[in-house]
């Protein structure tokens, strides 16, 4: 990765990707068979170079062990209300450890995007339960985003975020 390049993530994508989006992580094994993951929150390092998606460990065993074992990852963030959609890759993703404050940030997380889609009349309780990590089921996955593109669905879908 050229460290003098300007990182993929803008203020306005670091404020996205950390609002009541729906995160979804994939992985795939060493045979290409792909795994997904529902996130729980999404930090963004000071430079914003690097993005790191919290999630419930035990419903995200495939996609941890998948990142032990070829660190490759892409991660999409969609806001239902606009569909606005973005995707980043990397192939540098880590389980790291959480910080004090990450089980509060899932928790507000989940609590923003259940809010977010009862307004289309789904059932906040149950997007809070399936969603829901206490502090020692949480794991954090950090990666360099190395490629980013539009995903909302349109004519700009598929545009590469440049740096």
């Amino acid at each position: 990765m050229d460290l003098a390049a300007a990182p993929l993530i803008d203020d306005a994508l670091a404020d996205f990707v950390r609002s009541e989006v729906s995160i979804t992580v994939a992985t795939c094994d060493d045979g290409r068979i792909p795994h997904l993951a529902r996130g729980t929150g999404c930090r963004v390092s000071a430079d914003q170079r690097q993005l790191t998606v919290l999630l419930a460990a035990p419903a995200s065993a495939e996609v941890l062990a998948d990142i032990g074992r070829n660190a490759r990852i892409a991660v999409v963030f969609s806001l239902p209300r606009t569909h606005r959609t973005l995707q980043f890759k990397g192939t540098d993703a880590v389980i790291t450890g959480i910080e004090a404050s990450d089980p509060e940030l899932a928790a507000d997380y989940v609590d923003r995007f259940a809010t977010g889609l009862e307004a289309f009349g789904y059932s906040g309780a149950v997007i809070r339960g399936v969603l829901h990590a206490d502090g020692a089921d949480l794991v954090a996955v950090r990666f360099t985003p190395t490629f980013g593109s539009l995903q909302t669905p349109g004519p700009e879908a598929g545009h590469v975020l440049r740096s």
